[in-house]
Formats: C-alpha cells, sequence, structure tokens
C-alpha cells in the first residue's frame, strides 16, 4: 500500500460503482464495458492493499474500506463538477440564468422582459421562478433576487426596493372603502408574504396599527402574493397590497390604494450574486437594467404615512 493517490479513473469507476453497488450501471453511466470498469476496481483495491467490494452472485456491497472510502469520493467529485461547471460559465457572457420568487417574477419582471430583450438582444435570459434557497454553484445561477432580511456578507448584495404594504382594490370596491372602519365589512384576502417566516405580516398587524380590532379570520388564503393580487384586480375583495408586486396595476388604474397607512416592511428586494461577479458583462448589464428600471417605477410613497414593522419573531 502507498500513500500516493490511485488514478482518478480508478477513483471515478469506484465513486460510480459504490453509488450504483452495480457494476453494470456504473460502467453504463461512464461509458465504459463492465470488464474495463472491474479492472479499474482491481486496480484501486491493489493500490490499497485490501479490497473495497464484496462480489456477491447478482451485486456488489461495500466492504469497510469502502464505506470509509465512498463519502470522500463522491464529495470530490462533486466538488471537481461544480468547479468545472463554474470555470465553463466565466467564459459565457449570452446566457443569463437568474432565480427570483414566483410573485416577483410575474409581477415585475416578466412584464419587463420585452424592454431587456430589445436592449440586450445578445443575452438569453433563463428564469427559475423559485422561493427554494439557492447554491449559486450547484444550480448555475447567476443572479438571485430575492426579498427578506437575508445575510448577504458573503455575497455581492445590492438592494433595489424598500417594499410595503396597504389595502389595495379593484376601483369599484375601492369607491366603498370611505375608511379603515369600512374594511370590517368586505371580504380580505390573506397571502403569505414570506413563506420562510414564523408568521406572515398581514392583516392583523395593518389593524393593529390602525387602532382597530383584529379583523376575524376566514378570508380566502392564498400561498402565493401574485394570486391574491390578481384575486384583488378581478374584484374578489382587497389585498393588503405588496408595492413591488402593485406598483404596475396602480398605475394602470386595476388597483386604488384608498388609505394613507401603510406598513414599511422589514424585508428588501435585493440583487445578489456571487462577489467578484457582478462585473461579468451580462450579469453588470443586467443589474443596471434593473436598477434603471427600478427608477422608472411610480413613487406612492408621499401618498401615504408609514409605520414600520419588524420581523416576525420565531
Amino acid at each position: 500500500m502507498t500513500d500516493r493517490l490511485p488514478p482518478l479513473t480508478a477513483l471515478r469507476a469506484f465513486e460510480a460503482a459504490a453509488r450504483h453497488l452495480s457494476f453494470a450501471h456504473a460502467a453504463a453511466e461512464l461509458n465504459v464495458t463492465p470488464a474495463a470498469l472491474s479492472f479499474q476496481i482491481k486496480s484501486l483495491e491493489e493500490h490499497l492493499g485490501q479490497p473495497v467490494f464484496r462480489r456477491l452472485n447478482r451485486a456488489v456491497e461495500l466492504t469497510e474500506a469502502g464505506r470509509v472510502l465512498q463519502p470522500g469520493t463522491q464529495d470530490g467529485f462533486d466538488a471537481l463538477q461544480r468547479a468545472w461547471n463554474s470555470t465553463r460559465r466565466l467564459a459565457n457572457t449570452t446566457v443569463l440564468n437568474v432565480t427570483s420568487g414566483p410573485a416577483f417574477t410575474a409581477k415585475w419582471l416578466a412584464p419587463r422582459m420585452f424592454d431587456f430583450a430589445q436592449k440586450h438582444p445578445e443575452i438569453e435570459l433563463r428564469f427559475s421562478a423559485s422561493l427554494r434557497l439557492m447554491d449559486f454553484e450547484r444550480d448555475e445561477i447567476d443572479v438571485a433576487i430575492r426579498f427578506g432580511s437575508g445575510d448577504d456578507a458573503t455575497l455581492y448584495s445590492r438592494a433595489l426596493i424598500e417594499d410595503w404594504i396597504t389595502p389595495m382594490a379593484a376601483p369599484a370596491i375601492a369607491e366603498t372603502l370611505s375608511t379603515p372602519q369600512d374594511l370590517s365589512a368586505a371580504t380580505l384576502l390573506y397571502q403569505d408574504l414570506y413563506p420562510y417566516g414564523p408568521q406572515s405580516i398581514d392583516w392583523p398587524a395593518w389593524f393593529t396599527a390602525a387602532k382597530m380590532p383584529v379583523p376575524p379570520k376566514g378570508g380566502p388564503r392564498f400561498s402565493q402574493a401574485d394570486h391574491a393580487h390578481d384575486a384583488a384586480i378581478a374584484g374578489s375583495g382587497v389585498v393588503l397590497g405588496r408595492y413591488t408586486l402593485a406598483e404596475r396595476a396602480l398605475r394602470d388604474g386595476q388597483l386604488v390604494a384608498p388609505f394613507r397607512l401603510a406598513l414599511q416592511l422589514p424585508y428588501r428586494c435585493r440583487f445578489v450574486c456571487p462577489k467578484g461577479a457582478e462585473t461579468r458583462p451580462h450579469i453588470a448589464a443586467f443589474e443596471n437594467w434593473m436598477l434603471a428600471e427600478v427608477k422608472k417605477m411610480n413613487s406612492y410613497r408621499e401618498n401615504h404615512d408609514f409605520i414600520a414593522v419588524e420581523e416576525p419573531k420565531t
């Protein structure tokens, strides 16, 4: 037995066979014959000085040495694959992979995509609308647009929009809301503004800020904030509208915000990417475009009186 590592091909053959617990399946994955794969594993065992598999009639199982070796080899090849993918992406400035929440994608990004495509026809945008916490290397994501109060200390992060909420309704319903007390007779639409938290900042918080009794439960609840906004636009009730999602509907007259009281959320919309990646041409172009679009947004702040709310505690 030697301290030198065995050939990479032998370790790769072992990793695949240990993952499948099948020489045939591992050989098919690596596009080699079972005999060639068996030879590589035998070479590794000779290098190690002990077997890593027990050969059974129609299967294989790991020996104690194989069980010790398997996690490290799998982690090592996973790391190599991530490093290779990241390095290859450095040369690709024509495809931009962006992830953002489903609501923000539907209400903010999607309606503006034609403008970006016109300005940057050389960049192909690919979206992943998800609230799942993405890994930039593993998931091959270039940019994440995130809504929350997360710690981005290890990443490049730039605040885009300070978000706030206030009651909003279709014009016909808004006309019936002269005072906040009128909401007691209205259909209130509930939504999960921040699903990761222990509780949403929703109607009870706004009623408390308005010094009104907490509204009774029972209104329709939506797991996606954009669905709640769509229901309000359709005249199904009053939504506690989120500015980033409702700005276009407010501008177009589809929604009306009848009251001055608004809650300043502890969360912000952020542009996030790995540190250093913000200087890559296609990422910088996307960030600059987003900042320009944010500046175009109509400001309704002067029409509201804001009360800051704290993030719900666990």
